[in-house]
């Protein structure tokens, strides 16, 4: 894990929980928010808000294109909220702005260049990042208590691919790789996570 200069206690920090569908992201951040306790604030991940919300879920390039820009800018808002309602706090990002690069139909940088934004900037938005291998890589079932998800297992292992080839560029990128024991990769997770908040001085 690379050592970057800590950061100010008042100033907050921002960690971002990614990677394939069913890799146990949500159920790691929800577990350790109840073991920090008001030290830790959530950010749900946008699209599963945008999707129940009503937003249409379609599979046509420009139906896909419309929904992750909605999604990229429920996102940012979202941390924004927090993080000026919650300036001392650790912010926990279910997904980040990334995210939308792996699921726009064609290249990432048009993604990007459809928001007005660059790979690197959105990077710098986050403190670490923390990416849950899909259990779909190891040939294991990724349904779940998501009603919005609707991947296969070869859809989910190319997202997660596609995912890891954009976060991996964030100079704190920790992989928690897939585990056939749930219970053991998310005990790693929770490790990673309090090892991290740890070392860029959150607390």
């Amino acid at each position: 894990m690379s050592r970057l200069p800590q950061k100010s206690r008042r100033e907050s920090c921002r960690i971002v929980l990614t990677g394939g569908p069913g890799g146990g992201k949500t159920t790691a951040a929800d577990l350790f928010r109840r073991e920090m306790g008001e030290k830790v604030v959530l950010v749900p991940e946008a699209a599963t808000m945008v999707f129940s919300g009503g937003f249409p879920r379609a599979t046509e390039a420009h139906a896909v294109h419309a929904a992750q820009r909605a999604i990229y800018h429920v996102q940012r808002n979202l941390e924004d909220v927090q993080a000026a309602l919650y300036p001392d706090r650790v912010l926990l990002c279910d997904r980040g702005t990334v995210d939308g690069a792996a699921y726009w139909p064609g290249k990432s940088a048009d993604f990007f260049a459809a928001v007005e934004s660059t790979l690197k900037r959105e990077l710098k938005r986050y403190d670490a990042v923390i990416f849950f291998e899909s259990a779909a890589v190891g040939g294991m079932s990724i349904e779940g208590g998501n009603p919005v998800r609707n991947e296969s297992l070869e859809q989910a292992v190319a997202l997660d691919k596609k995912l890891r080839d954009l976060w991996s560029k964030h100079p704190r990128f920790v992989l928690v790789p897939h585990n056939r024991s749930f219970f053991k990769k998310i005990s790693y997770a929770l490790a990673v996570l309090d090892g991290i908040v740890g070392e860029i001085g959150c607390r």
